[in-house]
């Protein structure tokens, strides 16, 4: 039961951080196009220590994924995680998801600034 308790705990956390990394991405991005960069270097220790709990967080609930098949060796491993914990772990592929498109956006719109930027340097200087 305590196995269980930890996992929820743990798939809980997990999924309010990644949550919470897609929310901070979108801050990014607006950002970036009102060119309004202090907000975004300040978020950067915030997300920094959201990534860093998020690796905790995913050891801890591979952890206790491993300690539910050691004790019960027999049970099909997509019937160890309760129906709330399945689910759960289906938010968590959603929200990983989620914040790969949001990444990939906040990529794309970087690359386009830098280039921007890059080229009305060359202009100054030529």
């Amino acid at each position: 039961m305590l196995i269980f308790n930890m996992l929820n705990y743990h798939l809980k956390n997990a999924l309010s951080d990644l949550k919470e990394l897609v929310k901070i991405t979108n801050l990014d991005i607006e950002d970036i196009k009102k060119s309004n960069n202090y907000p975004k270097f300040n978020r950067l220790a915030l997300k920094d220590e959201k990534l860093k709990n998020l690796k905790y967080k995913k050891t801890m609930i591979d952890s206790k994924i491993s300690s539910l098949i050691n004790k019960n060796p027999t049970t099909d491993l997509t019937k160890l995680p309760n129906k709330h914990q399945n689910n759960t772990l289906n938010e968590l592929q959603h929200e990983l998801r989620n914040l790969k498109e949001v990444n990939h956006k906040y990529t794309k719109i970087l690359l386009t600034t830098s280039v921007l930027y890059n080229d009305f340097l060359d202009e100054l200087v030529s």
